[in-house]
């Protein structure tokens, strides 16, 4: 059966034995169509990355905007990172914003972005917005400062940009693959929800085979401190152990893929992703990063 849905016809994780469901064969169909594993690129099979790490960027790609594009006032305020869209509310309401020299009141209000904002005394600037796609290796974590000997992941793409980019999830030191950052408050906002279901998909290495009983569990649904954790898809990864899985869920929390594991008595050597709200790794090695094109952004917004 092919892996996942739409236009990835071509991607599966399979078992290495016939008898074994495949990856995305939930109703446990047969299908004749042919394709590639699903990898770490998206096109390729999975493999061990070779080579030293490389920390630069593609080239950015360049978006006109219109200077008759409108955006709400309280969120031209926001995203010049003087305070955020509510707070921004308050300074509105209680005068202390001019547009044009102008003070502005009016809630809804829309601004373009050849006006002068001042806010509370000062003219602010809008930050353009960026989104930068980042393969992350092994040492470096979202939270260094909690460990002194681990690196922070901002150090990977702090020559990237200027703008205040923050990174979307938690990854810890050992884990691996694909991380975004952005200083598009709406985007970081959207994908830390608990609802949040655009497809994440990871490989997890494990310290023994997955059996296939527990396999079923986790495609089935288990009961993790008294929450239901439901995964899209999992299965084993094609010509690998047992012990090589790839699970699709909705979740950007890496913590909730070493959990299911963790909670039916396997330890958690690796987890990698490969895959997150539809952007891959393909071109993309271990260490480097690289801006969203014009088209992911628009994808990534309505994902």
């Amino acid at each position: 059966m092919s892996y996942g849905k739409g236009n990835n016809k071509n991607k599966k994780f399979s078992s290495s034995k016939p008898s074994t469901p495949r990856f995305g064969d939930d109703k446990r169909k047969k299908s004749s169509e042919g394709g590639s594993s699903f990898s770490k690129d998206g096109n390729k099979k999975f493999g061990t990355y070779k080579g030293k790490p490389k920390f630069e960027g593609q080239p950015k790609p360049k978006v006109v905007k219109s200077l008759n594009d409108e955006i709400r006032l309280n969120k031209y305020i926001a995203n010049s990172g003087a305070c955020s869209r509510r707070d921004a509310d308050i300074y509105i309401q209680s005068g202390n914003v001019s547009v044009n020299g102008v003070v502005v009141t009016e809630m809804g209000y829309k601004v373009k972005p050849s006006d002068k904002v001042v806010f509370d005394g000062s003219l602010i600037t809008p930050e353009k917005k960026e989104y930068i796609l980042l393969n992350k290796p092994k040492g470096f974590s979202t939270i260094g400062d909690a460990d002194k000997q681990t690196s922070n992941v901002m150090d990977l793409v702090r020559m990237a940009t200027k703008a205040k980019i923050q990174p979307i999830g938690r990854m810890d030191k050992s884990t691996t693959g694909l991380l975004l950052f952005t200083n598009d408050s709406d985007i970081v906002r959207k994908f830390n929800l608990p609802q949040q279901r655009s497809p994440k998909v990871y490989q997890v290495s494990l310290d023994k085979n997955l059996k296939y009983e527990d396999l079923e569990k986790v495609q089935n649904g288990i009961h993790i401190d008294e929450h239901r954790i439901h995964v899209d898809e999992i299965d084993y990864v094609e010509n690998q152990p047992k012990s090589e899985i790839g699970i699709k869920l909705g979740s950007a929390n890496v913590k909730v893929v070493r959990n299911i594991f963790e909670h039916l008595g396997y330890n958690v050597l690796k987890v990698d992703r490969v895959m997150f709200a539809g952007l891959t790794k393909k071109n993309l090695p271990r260490g480097t990063w690289r801006f969203l094109t014009e088209q992911e952004i628009i994808n990534l917004k309505n994902a």
